[in-house]
């Protein structure tokens, strides 16, 4: 069974979104890791982009294959993770403690959404 965490918000695409006041920080689930088998490279976008929710903002790929990355929330990135340039691996070590990009989110809102730790355990189970 894949690591969930209480407290993270969590999109049907696997993403996870961990808030701390007006940023959100995104990444890939345990259960996204896991099925993606060893992570070789994560494409980001650049500090400054505008995703949107719903919308693309990069990639991971690992040598199983490539997935696209979902932007669960909207917001301006305002720090990519540059541990994951040499050492994208780390996703497969701590998906949790490995985010992917930082965003300024631009609407709290869009995270009522968003499933909970228990309702994303529930939809893994499925």
């Amino acid at each position: 069974m894949a690591k969930v965490i209480e407290g993270l918000y969590y999109s049907e695409s696997h993403e996870y979104v961990k808030v701390e006041g007006e940023y959100g920080y995104i990444g890939i689930t345990d259960y996204a890791q896991n099925a993606l088998g060893n992570v070789v490279y994560v494409d980001m976008p650049d500090v400054d982009d505008e995703i949107e929710a719903g919308g693309e903002f990069g990639a991971v790929e690992s040598v199983k294959a490539a997935s696209d990355l979902n932007a669960p929330v909207s917001g301006k990135v305002v720090e990519v993770n540059g541990k994951l340039e040499d050492t994208p691996e780390l996703i497969n070590q701590d998906a949790y403690g490995n985010w992917i990009i930082k965003v300024e989110l631009a609407d709290a809102s869009e995270l009522e959404s968003l499933m909970d730790a228990k309702a994303y355990e529930e939809f893994c189970n499925k």
